[in-house]
């Protein structure tokens, strides 16, 4: 199975061993890769849509992996069983992936590890993850197209952590790299335009804006 960089780069973090659980799994090409790389991997591919969990089944079918992958319906976390250990979500929002957790604020007892991928907001996705018992064990960045994605590993065991190593996240911080300075550079960009087309009423907006860009040039420059 052929998958893009960034679905292949979230398949790699995931433990061997895992029982996962893929929220929004759309055609369930990212389920197929895990078990197709590890055979003691196994998954549940999960969407709201009937639509897309069709396409799911039709693939498992076709790679013939049915006793490995379970095709479930339903909303969020909905789907989850107590069987799961792993949680991966990616190529949504971070407030709606907060969303989908405070709505089963139970299973982040149960669950061992959480692998997501926000498309924004991933400070705030890392915010509530750790005040919920969890740490940042792993992250990275990865290049699909025109568009760099970050990759986050959360484990259980609570961490503490500055502001810096919340915004630009305490592994990538250690790691860094060109792909690091491009993807840090493209948020300076836009935060440069942001503050001049806020509006002079949103001071708290600006004054939040300009210590992240501060923060930004001590970093990359």
């Amino acid at each position: 199975m052929k998958i893009n960089d960034r679905l292949k780069m979230i398949g790699d973090l995931v433990e061997a061993n895992s029982f996962c659980l893929d929220v929004g799994c759309d055609h369930a090409f990212l389920d197929i890769y895990l078990a197709q790389r590890d055979e003691h991997i196994k998954a549940i591919a999960s969407d709201v849509k009937e639509g897309p969990l069709n396409h799911a089944r039709e693939n498992i079918k076709k790679y013939h992996l049915d006793k490995e992958i379970e095709c479930r319906l339903g909303n969020g976390l909905d789907t989850y069983t107590d069987d799961v250990d792993t949680i991966i979500i990616s190529g949504m929002g971070g407030r709606s992936m907060i969303g989908i957790f405070k709505a089963h604020l139970e299973v982040l007892k149960k669950v061992r590890t959480i692998i997501l991928s926000p498309n924004n907001y991933q400070v705030d996705v890392k915010k509530f993850l750790c005040k919920y018992g969890f740490h940042i064990s792993n992250e990275e960045l990865v290049k699909d197209g025109k568009f760099i994605y970050q990759i986050i590993v959360f484990s259980k065991g609570k961490m503490r952590y500055s502001k810096k190593e919340y915004f630009f996240g305490p592994v990538l911080l250690k790691k860094k790299g060109s792909l690091f300075d491009e993807y840090y550079k493209r948020e300076l960009i836009s935060r440069e335009i942001l503050i001049k087309v806020l509006p002079k009423s949103y001071r708290w907006k600006k004054y939040l804006v300009k210590k992240e860009i501060k923060m930004l040039k001590e970093e990359i420059n």
